[in-house]
């Protein structure tokens, strides 16, 4: 799995603290790691980005950016806005082989949902993961309402031909209600995938050191971690 695309079934769930622990997990188990984000918005030129967050939790992660632009809008908007040359999924493609000729893991960080737009053609994060051949990550929420949002994202993947490696619970509460812990059994049949995590609610505010020696145990075996989908639902099913 040299590039591993993530995603989320929205915004502000969870998808960058998602990318830092799968980042350092991999550091951890001794793989070099490179972290791109396809487009940046919201963000001052002179401002940390999603990518450099990842490499501030992380740690020693090459981080790249393709654009970045100033208003917290979808890519395509964004660049429109500011009049600036918007990112084409081949672009984002050609950027990801390049750093996987030099390290062992790229994640490829979207914007948002799996079919934000890029550029006025349509172009998304779908594209992009398909024209790389690589699986995608699914990062959702805990709670109440996840399940569709979840569900259409599959099935958007599964109509493109591309895998969906599993689904990563971005934000998991300290006290989770009923639906929360309910859909720990209903996202991987939803997504007809697997569960591959659940990164506890507040980790992104951890120390450095902290987090970095946390997240294997957030993350399952194929992201590089120690963490038992089978063990934590019957905990959290109590």
């Amino acid at each position: 799995m040299p590039v591993l695309v993530i995603t989320g079934t929205g915004t502000e769930i969870g998808k960058t603290v998602t990318t830092a622990a799968v980042a350092a997990a991999a550091l951890a188990a001794g793989r070099s790691v490179a972290v791109l984000k396809a487009a940046q918005t919201g963000v001052r030129p002179d401002e940390r980005g999603d990518a450099d967050e990842v490499a501030r939790l992380a740690g020693g992660v090459t981080a790249a950016e393709l654009a970045r632009y100033p208003e917290p809008l979808a890519p395509g908007t964004a660049a429109r806005r500011a009049g600036m040359p918007p990112v084409h999924p081949h672009e984002v493609a050609e950027a990801a082989a390049k750093l996987a000729t030099e390290h062992d893991l790229v994640l490829v960080e979207g914007a948002g949902g799996l079919l934000v737009r890029f550029d006025d053609a349509g172009g998304t994060l779908a594209d992009a993961a398909a024209l790389l051949g690589a699986p995608v990550l699914l990062v959702a929420p805990a709670g109440l309402g996840t399940l569709n949002s979840t569900e259409l994202t599959s099935r958007e993947l599964r109509s493109r031909d591309v895998e969906l490696a599993g689904v990563v619970i971005g934000s998991w509460p300290d006290s989770p209600d009923l639906a929360a812990r309910c859909n720990v059994a209903d996202l991987p049949e939803v997504a007809a995938a697997p569960l591959l995590g659940a990164i506890p609610a507040g980790a992104g505010t951890l120390p450095p050191a902290d987090f970095r020696a946390a997240a294997p145990g957030w993350l399952a075996a194929r992201l590089d971690g120690t963490w038992d989908a089978g063990a934590f639902r019957a905990r959290e099913a109590r």
